[in-house]
């Protein structure tokens, strides 16, 4: 081969290595897209055995270590969807359009959030803005804790649900041993528990038999009130068959582990 031909080739090579840099630096440099699940870096991480602490103190911390992280980062990218939804709005009332971008990610938050795509867009911002907001860390802490018994059922350890969801598409998940004859639902299995933590967080947040939580989230908002989680759990009657009985135990679950959480 000549030396000629051999350095063309030396050139392509480095030049097709300098593409591939540079686009592996923009993909990792971009901030995180709206249609981007919030996933923190350990989510994929095996459950730790929660079963295998004895000392009841250690299992709570390593508990809380655990979810903690994936409960602020659901908050966090929550927040900053709220931010963008707040840009639309002062656009809209200024007399200003949507650009095609803000049309295409308006209309992805209205699916994933069960908003009616009849209505005024200005309407619709409105709804989005009642649904998409923070759920305090102390109180999906404590409904981790009680549906899974502090992370030892085995829907958590195997298939990262910490939230009892259930799943209605047959193999989606686990099949309950107590499932009643002529039940189809299934408890939920997913992939990490970033991806559990997410859909927990968005079925409070666009279920319509949770309602009244968002509506003392949004009545906190206007009176610049704390979010907490004992307001909060008023609005779970309907997440367990036991209702009020149920409610009554995660406000006392999060008063008797206040000193945890807040470590």
């Amino acid at each position: 081969m000549h030396k000629r031909e051999t350095s063309k080739i030396v050139l392509i090579l480095v030049a097709v290595m300098a593409i591939t840099v540079a686009l592996a630096w923009k993909t990792a440099s971009r901030d995180p897209d709206i249609f981007d699940y919030p996933e923190t870096k350990e989510a994929a991480n095996p459950v730790p055995d929660f079963s295998a602490i004895s000392d009841t103190n250690e299992k709570k911390r390593a508990f809380f270590n655990y979810l903690r992280p994936e409960v602020e980062k659901q908050n966090e990218y929550l927040l900053s969807l709220r931010h963008y939804l707040q840009t639309l709005q002062r656009k809209l009332n200024a007399g200003h359009g949507l650009t095609r971008e803000d049309d295409k990610r308006l209309s992805w938050l209205i699916k994933e959030y069960r908003i009616d795509d009849n209505r005024r867009t200005e309407d619709q911002i409105k709804l989005l803005l009642n649904r998409v907001d923070i759920l305090p860390v102390e109180l999906v802490l404590m409904q981790a804790a009680n549906e899974s018994a502090w992370g030892t059922s085995r829907f958590a350890s195997e298939g990262y649900n910490f939230y009892g969801l259930w799943c209605y598409k047959k193999g989606c998940g686990f099949v309950p041993n107590l499932r009643s004859s002529g039940e189809k639902h299934e408890v939920a299995k997913f992939e990490n528990i970033s991806r559990a933590t997410y859909h927990y967080m968005r079925n409070l947040n666009r279920h319509s038999a949770y309602k009244e939580l968002r509506h003392i989230r949004a009545s906190l908002r206007r009176a610049q009130l704390p979010v907490t989680g004992l307001a909060l759990a008023e609005g779970l009657m309907s997440y367990s068959e036991r209702g009020a009985a149920y409610v009554n135990e995660l406000q006392h679950m999060i008063r008797f582990n206040q000193e945890y959480i807040n470590e």
